[in-house]
């Protein structure tokens, strides 16, 4: 075979074995899609319609620009400046086809021998990233040892390899557990990461969801174009739009250019109809209200389903971000058995040991008996059945 082979990423992985167990696809309807990453595309009570149309001219059918449509850059820089004082403007942005091609190509186009640092416990494709793009890196400590809480201290001492560039790579909130980097501690944090040599990439792809209020680094960054700091954002989840594949990166303006040029030869630009939807939904008092909306909703839900899962046995050490609820199962039961008997009742969590940025597997792995339970997609009204297939498997 002429090209190299590997497996999927983590929640494929799961989609699939639940497919091969009950000839489903889960999200269908009728399924329990508790491993998925989306959000409810529906209106949220409190929240801004979606719309459901675009209108297009022969103009839209062109080529997008490579870098993205000005009007889409320009409604993310006033909506950055708007609810953190960021000091951007449009050439500040990049747009691309959902968040996890812009985590890609930043990681391609590292310096050589850029060293990164990444948290133990982290969002399951940044291990493919990495691995595909044959990149090293070390881990911060993320276990149950320190509640899957890294501090201040355990970042400066990644941080400080000693080689010529070091980079974070960080999810906030993070993706699995939903803790939250913010305030003052992520304030310290861009001081860090702010430093001649280091720089950081920010995936704030779960930035709504955050309690008591959305979050981001941009709120702590006094000059960006001084910095190796990226800060990536989608469409997917904030806005509840998965399906249109937008995200972006902010950067200096020097990176920003980077990504232009690929985008020329590798990507081609992004749907100019996807953008123009974007923008829409970008409108200011629109996204107030869509922020208000997201926070106020999962929050309920973090809560609900926080004490519901409490009560069944696990031991959570879930964040205030996110849309996930990471535990550790009751008894010795593991993710993978959790798994094949909610195969029977057309559910599914995501396996800990997926979210192990060293993938040790096994019922000998430290994330054997973990789980991350999406509550993302899930209706108000659903909470009653999905307790009920919870305590059967449990």
């Amino acid at each position: 075979m002429i090209l190299q082979s590997f497996p999927p990423m983590g929640v494929y992985e799961t989609l699939f074995k639940f497919a091969d167990a009950t000839s489903k696809y889960m999200g269908e309807p009728g399924t329990h899609p508790w491993a998925q990453g989306f959000p409810l595309t529906t209106q949220l009570p409190g929240g801004p319609p979606i719309p459901d149309t675009i209108k297009l001219t022969p103009a839209d059918l062109k080529y997008p620009t490579a870098t993205g449509n000005l009007e889409l850059r320009e409604a993310l820089a006033a909506y950055f400046n708007t609810f953190y004082d960021a000091g951007i403007d449009e050439d500040h942005i990049a747009v691309f086809a959902g968040g996890r091609p812009a985590i890609l190509a930043t990681l391609a186009f590292l310096q050589p021998g850029t060293a990164i640092v990444v948290e133990e416990t982290e969002y399951t494709p940044y291990y493919d990233m990495l691995e595909r793009l044959g990149r090293s890196y070390s881990l911060i400590p993320s276990n149950e040892s320190n509640r899957f809480r890294p501090t201040p201290d355990d970042h400066e001492v990644a941080l400080a390899v000693g080689t010529k560039y070091v980079l974070l790579l960080k999810s906030n909130p993070c993706n699995p557990t939903g803790v939250v980097t913010q305030g003052d501690d992520l304030k310290l944090l861009v001081e860090m990461v702010s430093r001649p040599g280091r720089g950081a990439l920010f995936d704030e792809a779960y930035e709504f969801y955050c309690d008591p209020q959305p979050e981001s680094a941009l709120r702590h960054i006094d000059d960006i174009d001084a910095t190796d700091i990226f800060v990536i954002g989608a469409a997917t989840k904030g806005l509840q739009v998965p399906g249109v594949r937008v995200g972006w990166v902010i950067a200096a303006k020097k990176h920003i250019e980077i990504f232009r040029n690929y985008s020329s030869f590798g990507m081609g630009g992004v749907s100019r109809a996807s953008q123009l939807f974007v923008t829409e939904l970008l409108e200011l008092d629109r996204v107030r209200q869509a922020r208000e909306a997201v926070r106020t909703y999962y929050s309920n839900q973090r809560r609900a389903y926080g004490r519901a899962l409490a009560e069944l046995g696990l031991a959570l050490y879930t964040g205030d971000g996110g849309f996930y609820h990471w535990g550790r199962l009751p008894g010795d039961l593991t993710a993978d058995r959790f798994n094949e008997r909610l195969f029977e009742h057309d559910a599914a969590i995501l396996p800990g040991p997926l979210c192990d940025m060293k993938r040790r597997k096994g019922t000998d792995g430290p994330l054997s008996r973990y789980v991350r339970f999406s509550f993302g997609p899930l209706a108000a009204d659903s909470f009653g059945d999905d307790v009920a297939i919870l305590k059967k498997c449990l």
